[in-house]
């Protein structure tokens, strides 16, 4: 398939640059093969049924986007001073970080980047289009000193238009967030609160967290035309032994698995080895699904409204077929339904009459 069947054109208005408040209140699309409806989050067990399993990330997002000032080595005081913007990506096993530096062309070897007072890092090379530094604290002293100088590093198409502030620490964070290393939230769960969660727990229908660590990949372009050429980025992910047993369970007792958003759809595929079989897994998973994808353990899913031609609106059409995802995102636009991180969501049932 062609990147241009995934494009269409999306109002620059509906591009939301803050969430809903209440989250539930945000508008939620309900779309199965025949049919589609207009509802909110807070009308979601409508759609689920006791003996259902809700899938959710509990990822949590570090605040990692920094903007310091470049000093070098052998120069005089305000000499060789730059502005660097950083956005941390991945630490590596020698406890250096990946991350994407702006300019990058201004970093030599040996240059220090000062963050804040307690907060500084050293430039010590660049791996392709990314920078590698090396902070001066490691654990529970550096997460107090990126909590205090970092920010939330918002999707680009938000930060294009606002800077990221004091909310975001808030809105950009699920309720259930547990286990820091995101630099992306799993957005679909952002429409979750403390009641809505209990409510569906009373309900019958079971919730599992998985662990999956959104990368600042997920916002790359991707940039061939033939989409089979692309190359996915890599993200860690974690699918513990109890929440293999309680997904499988669910299978076996006739219940559906509905993942709350793209990450954990592809953690739960990724770990599946066979209809209705998943394992307990942790690693790196690249996994890219396309149209003509074969899904072992998922049944529908909730999701946010994807950017046109981007890796998540191949996934959406793999689950739904490419027609009917158009014939949505028609409907979603003309609807005037908020786009992207901050916006609406859509529970998407391939099954469901």
């Amino acid at each position: 398939m062609k990147l241009s069947d995934f494009d269409f054109n999306l109002p620059d208005a509906l591009i939301a640059t803050r969430p809903v408040r209440p989250r539930t209140a945000s508008r939620l699309l309900v779309a199965t093969p025949d049919q589609i409806t207009d509802a909110h989050v807070s009308d979601l067990t409508r759609w689920l049924s006791p003996g259902d399993r809700l899938v959710l990330n509990d990822t949590k997002v570090i605040p990692g986007r920094l903007f310091g000032t470049r000093t070098r080595a052998g120069q005089a005081p305000g000499e060789g001073v730059a502005k660097i913007e950083v956005t941390l990506l991945s630490p590596d096993s020698a406890g250096q970080w990946h991350v994407m530096a702006k300019p990058l062309r201004k970093l030599r070897d040996g240059d220090v980047i000062i963050f804040s007072d307690d907060l500084c890092a050293q430039f010590v090379g660049r791996d392709g289009e990314q920078a590698v530094i090396c902070f001066n604290l490691e654990g529970a002293a550096f997460d107090a000193a990126l909590a205090a100088a970092g920010n939330m590093p918002l999707p680009p198409y938000i930060a294009a238009k606002r800077a990221a502030d004091a909310q975001d620490n808030e809105d950009y964070q699920t309720v259930f967030a547990r286990h820091s290393g995101a630099v992306a939230a799993p957005t679909a769960s952002l429409h979750f609160d403390d009641g809505l969660l209990d409510r569906i727990a009373a309900m019958g229908v079971g919730l599992t967290h998985v662990t999956l660590h959104v990368g600042a990949g997920t916002f790359l372009p991707v940039k061939v035309d033939d989409i089979a050429q692309h190359k996915m980025h890599a993200e860690w992910g974690r699918v513990s032994t109890v929440a293999a047993h309680e997904i499988e369970a669910t299978v076996a007792a006739g219940g559906r698995i509905i993942p709350v958003g793209t990450t954990a759809l592809r953690l739960i595929e990724s770990a599946a080895t066979a209809p209705g079989k998943i394992r307990p897994w942790q690693g790196d998973t690249d996994i890219f699904i396309t149209p003509g994808f074969r899904f072992n353990i998922t049944d529908g899913l909730m999701t946010n409204f994807h950017l046109p031609k981007s890796t998540l609106m191949m996934l959406v059409s793999a689950l739904m077929g490419t027609d009917r995802m158009r014939a949505v995102y028609d409907h979603a636009i003309a609807h005037r339904y908020r786009f992207f991180s901050y916006g609406d969501s859509s529970l998407l049932l391939p099954n469901q009459p």
